[in-house]
């Protein structure tokens, strides 16, 4: 197998690390996931009642709103390195 260059080593260094931001992103996810589920699910059925789907919606809304923020910051400090 032939040995990488320093331009390759760095971008399958950048690749990997990508791969595991987006692992440990999807774990994440899950894991709010079943808080959700188990903060606002009392008994499983065949509908959601009223309250339990605003419990999820406002759930889900936090959810989109800590990852828009999350994201933003990312990218601020991207750019900042990029520089």
């Amino acid at each position: 197998m032939a040995e990488l260059g320093e331009a390759d080593e760095a971008e399958l260094q950048r690749l990997v690390a990508a791969e595991q931001q987006k692992a440990q992103f999807t774990a994440q996810v899950h894991h709010f996931m079943e808080l959700c589920w188990d903060k606002c699910v009392e008994k499983p059925g065949n509908r959601l009642d009223s309250r339990t789907e605003n419990c999820l919606s406002s759930c889900v809304d936090r959810f989109i709103d800590t990852t828009l923020a999350i994201t933003g910051r990312f990218a601020q400090i991207v750019q900042k390195g990029g520089q």
